[in-house]
């Protein structure tokens, strides 16, 4: 029988179709979905925190003295070893941490108006991997919070502070790699004024970023396990 006259086993069609499938789904991920800059519309309303990125609430933490307690090192951890820097006086408030998975969009944005104080900038030897696979499927599939709080990347992996401030409320957006990521594109300089809900970042694939409020005069407007929408939920209110 001729070559030309053989036919293909159908299982051998389905899963070349299967890889096929597979290969352009990551493909389109990748470089188009992951890459998507949808508008955000902010509310008007000058008294509302606005979530800094899309993703999963995580955890929510009261700062005391200058520190959050973590359940899962048994001790607090002080709020200089998340930002890698100081902030005068800045002790008092809330800690709100944010996982933004690959499905997520990647933009960072300012959660109120206000001026760029500083930007820190701290590299890292080598970063770690946020979550293991387990939470990996839970957090981005199945969209249910795991208390990252105290785990190892969020002490030692590479990150960007933005110390933001207006005449209302000081608060710094700590942006945290995961092991896999790019690079973090800032789009902000220190000493620019910005408007809530402008974008300042993007972080490339998974990643997380911590908000510091540096007001205890706030009323907490998410909860742990909420999905935000960065420049558009509103995470806390500004107390008068």
């Amino acid at each position: 029988m001729a070559n030309s006259d053989m036919k293909i086993p159908r299982w051998l069609k389905m899963a070349v179709g299967i890889v096929a499938v597979a290969a352009g789904a990551n493909w389109f991920l990748r470089h188009v979905w992951f890459y998507r800059d949808p508008r955000r519309i902010p509310p008007r309303d000058p008294h509302l925190i606005l979530a800094p990125c899309d993703g999963k609430v995580v955890y929510i933490r009261p700062v005391v003295q200058g520190a959050v307690f973590a359940e899962k090192l048994g001790r607090a951890i002080p709020i200089t070893e998340i930002m890698r820097t100081d902030w005068g006086g800045a002790r008092e408030g809330w800690l709100i941490g944010i996982y933004m998975s690959p499905l997520d969009v990647h933009y960072n944005y300012a959660p109120v108006a206000g001026t760029i104080q500083r930007i820190v900038y701290t590299p890292a030897r080598a970063n770690l991997p946020m979550l293991d696979l387990w939470e990996y499927v839970r957090m981005a599939w199945l969209r249910r919070a795991v208390d990252l709080l105290g785990k190892r990347f969020q002490l030692e992996n590479e990150r960007q502070t933005l110390l933001l401030e207006n005449g209302k409320v000081r608060l710094a957006m700590v942006e945290i790699a995961d092991k896999f990521v790019n690079k973090i594109t800032t789009f902000v300089q220190e000493g620019q004024t910005v408007q809530a809900g402008q974008k300042v970042a993007f972080i490339g694939r998974g990643s997380q970023v911590d908000l510091l409020l540096f007001t205890r005069h706030v009323e907490i407007l998410t909860r742990v396990g909420a999905q935000v929408y960065g420049g558009e939920t509103p995470i806390a209110r500004l107390l008068e």
